[in-house]
């Protein structure tokens, strides 16, 4: 069917713009660096503004990024894609329960989300299931909505063990902490890793929405 209907449109486009497409053979033909000059105008000009425009956007403005794995369940779900504002963080500090992309510490060409859980002089523990923060229980959303395991096996969120955040840095979590390496593997986030702060999932269609 396919092979039909292809060749019957490109026909029908030809009856249909023949005087156009007339009309600028015999332009190119006659005046070919006006006919160049005014196709530039036309498409050449705007399409190389709408690139580097979107160039911009995307360095320092606003980021697409795509979930793979399900560290941050329920809150993102693998596969899908999210936005990430890499303009707030320039004008003021991380705020304890932003989503947070950053560079992983250990390969900055990998960017990872997770929750940020600690800010710079916090002393955390996790004590069953729950987050002591400063001596004090988190009890509050977005925190109160989640489970976190202690990972004996890891450097940091042992049973009983108490972590002070140092200075310039955060600690970061998956909000599925059992399916998360995060900082209780691998440590601090660097304030200088940081990306931006994610607020949106724009894909697929029935999840999007503002997240926090």
């Amino acid at each position: 069917m396919m092979n039909i209907i292809l060749p019957m449109a490109v026909v029908v486009l030809l009856v249909f713009y023949r005087r156009k497409i007339a009309e600028e053979w015999h332009f190119f033909r006659t005046q070919r660096r006006e006919w160049l000059i005014q196709k530039w105008k036309d498409w050449g000009e705007p399409f190389v503004i709408a690139a580097v425009l979107a160039i911009v956007i995307r360095t320092f403005l606003l980021g697409p990024y795509k979930i793979p794995t399900g560290s941050m369940r329920p809150t993102f779900l693998e596969g899908d894609r999210i936005f990430v504002d890499k303009v707030s963080y320039r004008f003021h500090e991380p705020e304890r329960g932003d989503i947070i992309v950053f560079k992983y510490p250990l390969d900055k060409k990998k960017d990872f989300v997770k929750r940020l859980v600690g800010l710079p002089g916090d002393k955390i523990e996790i004590r069953d299931g729950k987050l002591i923060m400063n001596g004090r229980m988190i009890d509050d959303p977005p925190f109160s909505n989640y489970y976190y395991y202690n990972r004996d096996d890891w450097d940091y969120g042992k049973h009983g063990q108490m972590i002070e955040v140092p200075e310039g840095s955060f600690f970061a979590m998956g909000d599925n902490s059992a399916q998360s390496s995060d900082s209780r593997n691998w440590g601090f986030v660097p304030r200088k890793n940081m990306v931006g702060k994610a607020f949106l999932i724009w894909w697929p269609p029935k999840r999007v929405k503002l997240v926090h």
